[in-house]
Parts: structure tokens; C-alpha cells; sequence
């Protein structure tokens, strides 16, 4: 008896609810039950908590017509499944339908009520194994992660019909959900490529506070990190709703001028913000729609102002038979508002019977024949031809839901002409529709198809949109969100320190520098021999300059050639008054050469006119240097005899007899010989050439001669120079010797001139730019040639033309004056 008291009693662990169950909106029995989890409500008002008491239940407010019309759809799908002789013919499904109130809590405690018995004490699920074989739900994100993870301890798969989160097509965390609308990555690209299609590169972002918003955002960021498109904002719509946060949000909307806001959110969270939005009189906003929004009828309806959104929706299908099934529906349950009984359904809930063009309703129709044609092949495969142990099929009698879902992974069938299949992550193909809200002249607004976008084309051709049919907020002609305008050809953007690539300032090009773009980064260099134009949008050849016979060569060319005409005038009179004392006077034949070289030095200033080429660079400095050490002998030379004759004073001096008319012609031909020489050496050694020099303008090409050796330059110039000098000292020596006429003096000023014209010759042609370097040069030759021409021969020309009563012997002779010649 002990032995018996001492054995350990063993019982069966109870198995209890915790809480009551809500009944299933709507329900049906069947061979096999299927799930169905729907926003039936689009907010919930959660009783408030004091942690000592069981919470009460949550209120669900806002009855969603449109979600009870995705109920419905599952319905008609069920119904038209359970007639078919074709598919699961001798089976039939049946379902239970729940309403999420568009919350993850509400959505766990429905997914638990599905997978429960209500009305028992003890549910199947605490005995054996549920009897549900799959689920079709959610609409938001956040709920169909809570309802996958509920549901992958039971293996059971989930089919949605509008969750897009990206996170969901992670195998690894969600093994059995698949789904019928394409995932958030699709719907990011295809609006980053709306927002590039229409150059909207300043956009504001507002999202729901839950999975669904922060994936599609760190979506849009991902695909937008490369491209010209900046998020002015980005604000999230709290999950309990809080007026102050919304009013923020708002008013960073207001101060922001970005005008294209794209929102991320699901309808029941965004009502309420609009509502707000509506108070705050905001305008000026063109919306981008997700697709969770961008088909509801209940914000169509109730905000005149969300006109001209545009947005991506799944795309539409064909479910003949939705309207008259609509018209005859009676639910169990009173969903819908009172009522009083003579309302127009169409008036009244245009939501519930817009069937024009089902897309989330035909995603739930997909649904539901996905998990009937799945259901299809797994019960009636052919024995040794399962892809299950030993190619063995499962129990049409005990299916279990992981043997489901191989099929959903491999199913593919044909809906409105519609090929409906799985990838390997549950996904299916990504494609959208673009739609427009436009209101039409009764009042009605309308969801008009302006586009698409289809992921599987080639990158770059997968959006299409028909820009005509388009009507944008406010009837505008166009839409522009920019941070900054465009920066036209001709400049450049420059970004703003802190701010965002799409915040700049507009710099023109510099000189030199073209951009023939809008908005270029940087401005491109010219060609060595292209100068940028006034915009800077163009390069154009450079002006090429040199002194030709522009007003400033003309002016020095007419000099010249006056010089050279008032020099042969004053030859001509010499040679007409040769046998004249006061020509004959030092000499006559030292006077006509320098009259004939003075006129070849008017003369080579010529040579420096006009395009330079090798002969002309090579000619103009030769020229010029030997016809001016000539000029400047025969001057030495003539200085030389005048002081001779008035210092050989005592009688049978013979220094004139080595100053005769042969000894001067052999000092004017040595001193122009060493000029001859140096030149030679110049030409042979670096002659002069023509270069084009870019460097003095950077707008001008200066065609000018390189003297090709500094050195010979300065040595010719400065033999010339001491040649003068020489001159200079000699007749400043002889300035004070007695004579009417000391012809010394004019030497001494002359030389005196020539000095210090070509001293102020150096530094104005070292710092003379292009053309004028050339022009300073001929100056200094034109001025030093006058300058010796009048201080030379002006007096005695003055002398032979108007006071002929002095050119005579006695006048002219003095005290001491010789006749030479």
C-alpha cells in the first residue's frame, strides 16, 4: 500500500486560453482552412495602462472600405475555387478572416485566433497539431513580420498581398512568407527614377514609424547615393500619434523649399496627418505616393488638395464578377457604419465598389489561387514522382503545411492572363503601374495610369511615362524641387561648405575656361591657341596681333616715310647749294652720307610693319643696327674733322693730312665694318625668328621675332650706343672753339637726343606687351633719326633757304675758319 502511495502520479497538462478571442469577421468551413488577416479598421485606440490591471482590449476606429473589399475578394476567390470541377475538384477550402485594425499587436492577437478553436476550452493547437494549412495577410509590413514569425514555428507559409518591405525577402528570417506585390527595393528604384525623370533634385521624405518606412527609406537613400537627387527632410510620422511632433514635422515642411515630398506610409497613419496637414493651410506640395497609399479612395475623397499625386501602384487586374459579388455581399457582422437603410452604396462607400481597377484586390485574388494550384499538385501528384523521401507525395488525408510550401515554391499558374510564380526569396516579378490623381468635372477623383515601370527591362528602359496625360499639383504647366537652380554653360558649381551636393552656388568659368553644360563640375582649360568667348561656353581661336597696318602702323608708317621724304628734300637741297660755304663747310661728302643712311634709318622702320616672318625678323634688326652704326660713323667721323680744324692752329701743322676725305672714309667704313661683323656672327650663330608668344595675353596670340640671341641684341645696340658716346664726348670737347658757325655744338645736342631717346628705349621695351614692344622700337628709330635729321641740318637749311646773306666766307670764316672739303 505504500509502494502504491509512493508511485508518481502523471496527468495531462492543461491546456487553457489566457484571454478571450475576438470572432472572425467572417468564416467558412472546408477540407482544408485557409487564413486571412485584413485592415478591416485603420487605427486602433489603445486603453491605457496602469500595470496592475489586465489591459482592456483595443478599440479599432475608421472602418476601411477599401481593406473590406479585399476581404471580400478572398471570398469571391474561396467561392469560385469551391465550384470548380478543374481545380481541387472533391475538396473544398474554407477560411477564416480577421481584422488587423492596421496594427502588429492587433495583427498577432488576429493570427492567433486564426490558429485557434473559439468556443472550446482547449484548442486543437494545445492537442494537435492547427488545422490551417496557410495564411493570406497582411497589407502593412509590420504586421506581416509579426504574423510570419508567429506563424514559423507551425512551418505554416503566409502569402501577402501588399507588404513590400524589402525585409521580408530575407529567407534566413522569414522562411515561409511569400508574396504577390513586388518588394520595396523595386518600388525605391522605380521612384528614384521618377524623381530623375522629371529633375525633382530637392525632395522631402515623410514615413510611417514602422519597418514598411525605415527599409523604403534606406532604400531610397541606396539608390539616390549616386545620382543628382538630395532628401531636403527626412520625418517620421510618430506611432502614437502626437499632435506636437506632427506640427513639427509640418512646419519643417513649410520652411523647406523643397515642393516634392515623397511619403512612405500606409493610409490608416497618414489620414491623421493630413488632417493636420489641411489645418496648417501648406501649399505648394507635389506628393509621391508609395504604392500603400497611392491608390486609396478615402484620402482621394476627403483631401481635394492630394490632386496631381503621382505615385506607383501594383499593377491591375481583371476579376470578372467582383461588382455583382460586392452588390450581393451581406456580412455576418455589422462592419460597415450605421446606416440608415436608404444610402447609395456608391455614394456612400465609392471606395468599397471602385472595381475599376482592382490591384490590391487582385493581389489577394492571386493569393489564394497561389495556395489552391499549390494545393492542386500536392494532392494529386502521380506516386514515385514527389519530390518528398524516396520521391514519395504527401498524405492527401494529413497535409501538413511545410509540405505546402514546396509547392508555393514551384507553383505557376495563369490569372487574367497573368503568369504568377515565386523566386527563390517568395518574391514575384516587380512591375507597377504610374498613377495620377485627377479629379474630373463631376468631382469624382480619379486614378488615371499615366506610365510603368517593369524591372525586368533593360537598365534605363524600365520606366515609361506618357508626360502628356499627367495633370501635376495646382494644374501646373511643370513641377521643378530644387535646392539651387542649374548653373547655365559659361559657369560652374561650386558646393556650399555643410550642405548637401544638391546645394550650390552658380561660379562663372575663368578665363580661359569653358563649360558648355548645365551644372558641370568644373570648367575645361581652352587649347594653347583658343581663348574662351565673353559667356564662356565656347573656345575660340585667339585674336593673333601684331603691328600690321592698323591706325597705330599707319601712324608710324606715315612717319617713316615723311622722315625719309624730308630727308631726300634736304639731300636735294644740299646737292642743288653744293658749291654754297655753308655746305661745303666739314666737309659735304660726310653730310650726304649721312643724309642717305639718316634716310635708310626712316626707312627700315618700315621693315618692322606688317606679319613677321624669318626674312622680315632676320632683316629689321640687321637693317636697322648697320644702317644706324653707318648714320653714326659718318656723324664720328664729321666730329672728328671739326675738332681737327679748329685745333691745328699753328702754321705747318699737318693733322689735317691724316684727316683727309680718304682717312674719314676708312674710319666710317671700319666702325660700320665691326657693326657688318657683329650682325654676321647674330645670323649665323641664333638669327632672329618669328614666334607666337602666348604668354604676354592669354586672350591674344602675339605674332612677334624672336631676337634668338639676347646677347647679339644688346651687343649690337650697345655698339651703336658707344659709337654715340663717342660722338657725345668728342663734340662736347669742341663745343666752345671759336666760329660763326661751330658746327660741334648741333653735333653735341644731337647726340645728346639720340642718348637719352634710346636710354628711355630699354626699359619701355622690356616692359611693353605684344605689339608695342614693336612700336617703342620704331619710335626710338623714328625719334632718334628726326632727332639727329633737325639738330644736324635744321640750321644750315635755315641758313641756305632763308638768311642766304650769312652763307658766305666771311660770315661763316671768323677769326679762324678753314675751309674743308
Amino acid at each position: 500500500m505504500k509502494r502504491d502511495r509512493l508511485k508518481p502520479t502523471y496527468t495531462q497538462p492543461a491546456c487553457s486560453a489566457q484571454g478571450p478571442f475576438e470572432l472572425p469577421a467572417f468564416s467558412s468551413q472546408g477540407d482544408f482552412i485557409l487564413g486571412g488577416i485584413f485592415p478591416l479598421h485603420y487605427r486602433v485606440e489603445l486603453p491605457g495602462t496602469d500595470f496592475k490591471d489586465q489591459p482592456l482590449a483595443v478599440h479599432c476606429r475608421g472602418f476601411d472600405p477599401r481593406a473590406f473589399r479585399w476581404a471580400l475578394a478572398m471570398r469571391l476567390a474561396v467561392e469560385e475555387i469551391n465550384r470548380s470541377e478543374r481545380l481541387l475538384p472533391n475538396h473544398t477550402l474554407g477560411y477564416k478572416m480577421f481584422d488587423s485594425c492596421a496594427t502588429p499587436i492587433t495583427a498577432q492577437r488576429a493570427v492567433l485566433a486564426v490558429l485557434n478553436e473559439q468556443g472550446e476550452e482547449q484548442s486543437p493547437m494545445c492537442s494537435s497539431g492547427s488545422p490551417l494549412l496557410a495564411m493570406v495577410g497582411e497589407s502593412g509590413s509590420s504586421q506581416s513580420i509579426v504574423v510570419s514569425r508567429t506563424l514559423q514555428p507551425f512551418c505554416i507559409p503566409m502569402i501577402s498581398y501588399f507588404s513590400t518591405c524589402s525585409c521580408l525577402s530575407n529567407r534566413k528570417e522569414y522562411p515561409t512568407f511569400f508574396r504577390v506585390v513586388p518588394n520595396d527595393n523595386h518600388q525605391v528604384k522605380a521612384i528614384a527614377s521618377l524623381l530623375q525623370r522629371f529633375s525633382w533634385k530637392w525632395v522631402g521624405v515623410v514615413r510611417e514609424d514602422h519597418d514598411y518606412g525605415h527599409f523604403a527609406l534606406q532604400g531610397l537613400k541606396r539608390e539616390i547615393q549616386n545620382t543628382e537627387v538630395c532628401l531636403a527632410y527626412d520625418e517620421m510620422i510618430p506611432k502614437d500619434y502626437r499632435r506636437e511632433r506632427v506640427l513639427q514635422i509640418l512646419e519643417v515642411m513649410r520652411v523647406s523649399t523643397a515642393r516634392v515630398v515623397v511619403v512612405f506610409s500606409g493610409e490608416g497613419e497618414f489620414y491623421p496627418f493630413l488632417k493636420e496637414f489641411v489645418m496648417q493651410n501648406i501649399t505648394g506640395i507635389q506628393w509621391v505616393a508609395s504604392e500603400a497609399w497611392v491608390t486609396a479612395n478615402l484620402l482621394a475623397e476627403t483631401y481635394p488638395f492630394l490632386d496631381g499625386t503621382v505615385g506607383f501602384a501594383i499593377r491591375a487586374g481583371k476579376l470578372p464578377g467582383l461588382r455583382e459579388f460586392l452588390l450581393t455581399v451581406n456580412p455576418d457582422r455589422p462592419l460597415l457604419p450605421p446606416c440608415s437603410g436608404q444610402e447609395a452604396i456608391l455614394d456612400q462607400h465609392s471606395a468599397y465598389m471602385n472595381t475599376s481597377s482592382p490591384r490590391v484586390t487582385y493581389n489577394v485574388y492571386k493569393a489564394v489561387y497561389a495556395i489552391a494550384h499549390s494545393m492542386h499538385n500536392l494532392l494529386y501528384c502521380q506516386p514515385g514522382t514527389g519530390p518528398f523521401l524516396n520521391h514519395s507525395c504527401a498524405n492527401s488525408n494529413n497535409v501538413y503545411p511545410w509540405q505546402l510550401q514546396y509547392y508555393l515554391h514551384n507553383v505557376s499558374f495563369s490569372v487574367s492572363g497573368e503568369e504568377v510564380n515565386f523566386d527563390q526569396n517568395g518574391d514575384t516579378t516587380p512591375s507597377y503601374d504610374l498613377i495620377n490623381w485627377q479629379r474630373g468635372e463631376d468631382g469624382i477623383p480619379r486614378f488615371v495610369t499615366v506610365g510603368m515601370y517593369d524591372g525586368t527591362k533593360d537598365s534605363g528602359k524600365e520606366l515609361v511615362i506618357q508626360e502628356e496625360k499627367i495633370m501635376w499639383e495646382g494644374h501646373q504647366s511643370k513641377v521643378v524641387s530644387v535646392c539651387s537652380a542649374s548653373c547655365p554653360p559659361g559657369f560652374r558649381k561650386a558646393i556650399r561648405h555643410g550642405e548637401p551636393l544638391c546645394c550650390f552656388d552658380c561660379l562663372p568659368c575663368d578665363s580661359g575656361k569653358i563649360s558648355n553644360q548645365t551644372d558641370s563640375l568644373d570648367c575645361d582649360e581652352c587649347p594653347e591657341d583658343y581663348w574662351s568667348n565673353a559667356d564662356g561656353t565656347l573656345c575660340i581661336l585667339k585674336v593673333v596681333e601684331f603691328l600690321s597696318h592698323d591706325a597705330m602702323g599707319i601712324a608710324l608708317m606715315v612717319i617713316a616715310v615723311v622722315g625719309a621724304c624730308l630727308t631726300a628734300a634736304v639731300l636735294t637741297v644740299f646737292l642743288h647749294h653744293r658749291t654754297t660755304p655753308i655746305v661745303r663747310i666739314n666737309n659735304s661728302e660726310l653730310s650726304f652720307f649721312i643724309l642717305l643712311s639718316l634716310t635708310l634709318c626712316f626707312l627700315c622702320a618700315l621693315v618692322f610693319i606688317g606679319e613677321p616672318t624669318s626674312w622680315s625678323c632676320m632683316l629689321r634688326h640687321t637693317a636697322f643696327s648697320i644702317t644706324f652704326s653707318f648714320c653714326i660713323s659718318c656723324i664720328l667721323g664729321k666730329t672728328l674733322v671739326v675738332l681737327a680744324a679748329f685745333t691745328a692752329t699753328r702754321p705747318g701743322d699737318n693733322i689735317m693730312k691724316w684727316l683727309g676725305p680718304k682717312q674719314q672714309r676708312v674710319i666710317i667704313f671700319c666702325c660700320t665694318l665691326v657693326q657688318v661683323l657683329i650682325c654676321a656672327a647674330w645670323l649665323i650663330a641664333a638669327p632672329p625668328f618669328p614666334i607666337k608668344n602666348t604668354q604676354a595675353y592669354h586672350s591674344k596670340i602675339i605674332l612677334e621675332c624672336s631676337v634668338g640671341s639676347q646677347l647679339a641684341f644688346w651687343c649690337v645696340l650697345g655698339y651703336i650706343g658707344l659709337l654715340a658716346c663717342l660722338c657725345f664726348v668728342l663734340a662736347f670737347l669742341a663745343r666752345k672753339l671759336p666760329g660763326n658757325f661751330n658746327e660741334a655744338k648741333y653735333i653735341t645736342f644731337s647726340m645728346l637726343i639720340f642718348c637719352a631717346v634710346w636710354i628711355s628705349f630699354i626699359p619701355a621695351y622690356v616692359s611693353s606687351p605684344g605689339k608695342f614692344t614693336v612700336a617703342v622700337e620704331i619710335f626710338a628709330i623714328l625719334a632718334s633719326s628726326f632727332g639727329l635729321l633737325f639738330c644736324l641740318f635744321a640750321p644750315k637749311c635755315y641758313i641756305i633757304l632763308l638768311k642766304s646773306d650769312k652763307n658766305t666766307k666771311q660770315h661763316l670764316m671768323g677769326n679762324n675758319f678753314k675751309c674743308i672739303n
